[in-house]
């Protein structure tokens, strides 16, 4: 699995360098192709209407094609970073916090994240957290990254759900209880649910139900490996189509604090 890692590091620092001169040169590009069209524009102006058509049309269809390549240069971008999470050499530092803390910061941030990118975002929170859960030893760094993830990814599912059937308000759930010697994390919302053979996919690398080019296919991956390999704990999903999606983070907790 080291070996696997450094060789997944070693491809995703390869990729980045000339990953980062298609990005900065497609934005160049378009900032001159714009420059080019002021200084042309009179001449332009001066063609007969076939050959004028023509040029603005070829002008559109180059600044289209840039446009494609910034937007597929940042999702590529996005794969390399998640890859270099993956293959980094060791977890942040392990501490003893709150359990409780750590969701509801992971919360608010993927709420007032979503709001910052669309203004008009809006859904229904539900939060039940169990006051007495209190602390736990863990990598809280990446904890974070996986309820950002978990959180993130229900309100996108329950906002797309509701803007294309309209059937009801978007809704997330978030609820903390100590089960036997456990604490268990649930993030649920009532978005269009994932299908049974979707479901057994869901972990894999690269593996996305997203539509190409919003998502990378690697954060449910990169969360199982910090819940799992990380913390020892376990990383599920609970599913209806058309009605909800559940998924609960269970971590060791062998001595519930009083």
């Amino acid at each position: 699995m080291d070996s696997l890692g450094q060789l997944n590091a070693g491809i995703a620092n390869e990729i980045k360098n000339p990953l980062n001169f298609i990005n900065n040169f497609s934005k160049l590009s378009a900032e001159m192709l714009e420059e080019l069209e002021e200084i042309i524009e009179d001449p332009i102006k001066a063609l007969d209407e076939e050959d004028r058509d023509d040029a603005e049309d070829l002008f559109e269809t180059v600044r289209d094609n840039l446009g494609k390549i910034a937007q597929h240069g940042k999702r590529a971008d996005s794969i390399v970073k998640n890859m270099l999470l993956h293959s980094r050499d060791g977890p942040s530092e392990r501490q003893v916090v709150n359990l409780n803390a750590i969701t509801e910061e992971a919360l608010n941030l993927a709420y007032h994240g979503a709001r910052a990118e669309d203004q008009s975002f809006n859904i229904d929170i539900v939060k039940e957290l169990d006051g007495e859960l209190g602390e736990i030893e863990c990598y809280p760094q990446d904890l974070m990254r996986v309820f950002l993830n978990l959180i993130t990814n229900g309100m996108y599912a329950a906002t797309k759900h509701n803007t294309e059937t309209d059937a009801r308000d978007p809704q997330i759930s978030v609820t903390t209880r100590f089960v036997g010697n456990a604490a268990e994390i649930q993030i649920r919302d009532n978005g269009m649910g994932i299908p049974t053979e979707v479901r057994e996919k869901i972990f894999l690398p690269f593996f996305t139900t997203k539509p190409a080019g919003e998502g990378t296919g690697l954060g449910l991956s990169l969360s199982y490996d910090i819940v799992v390999k990380q913390h020892g704990g376990t990383l599920t999903v609970d599913s209806d189509p058309g009605q909800y999606t559940a998924f609960t983070v269970s971590l060791p907790m062998p001595q519930r604090q009083e």
